[in-house]
């Protein structure tokens, strides 16, 4: 099991390969430390426009959830059953999970925070729990995601809808500080 200090070295490697690799994209991006509660990297663009990224990292194995952040669902007789999924306090807010490799050869996977939900909506059962029916954990493998590895196109495509010169707005950060 990992230390306390072994897992913020890893999130904070994460955290400056995205703004790294962000930069190497034209924009300015600064981390956080997880001093913010809902997002990690705030980027912007040449305008002076901001956007808010949420990243996740991981050395080997999975990205742990708890499903309640995606998922309403309720016990009964120590049965989990799964309801409709939570309104979302994110929309289209970037994603970046970065699987940490050997030798620099990191991976990244670029999506937006809606279809992290949508993937655990079509993947967790519910149903009774073999350990503990309680539990909420949930988790995402590097092969769930697959189709968004090294999707930094994401970004400029959503960014600039359409072609549009017009950055979108869905993206933007607000001055209540929610996109």
């Amino acid at each position: 099991m990992a230390s306390g200090r072994s897992t913020q070295l890893t999130k904070q490697i994460g955290e400056y390969l995205v703004a790294a690799e962000l930069g190497r994209r034209g924009f300015i991006a600064t981390t956080f430390t997880g001093n913010v509660p809902d997002f990690d990297i705030l980027a912007i663009d040449e305008t002076g426009r901001a956007f808010a990224v949420q990243v996740k990292t991981i050395q080997g194995g999975a990205w742990q959830f708890d499903i309640r952040t995606f998922l309403h669902v309720e016990i009964t007789d120590d049965t989990q059953i799964v309801k409709e999924k939570v309104a979302s306090p994110y929309g289209d807010m970037i994603c970046v999970f970065v699987k940490i490799g050997d030798q620099h050869k990191d991976e990244f996977y670029i999506f937006r925070w809606r279809e992290l939900q949508d993937h655990f909506s079509a993947n967790y059962k519910g149903g009774k729990r073999p350990r503990n029916p309680r539990s909420f954990h949930c988790a995402v493998w590097p092969k769930d995601l697959i189709r968004f590895k090294d999707n930094w196109s994401l970004i400029s495509e959503k960014w600039f809808r359409n072609g549009s010169s017009e950055p979108d707005s869905s993206l933007e950060i607000t001055r209540s500080g929610q996109n």
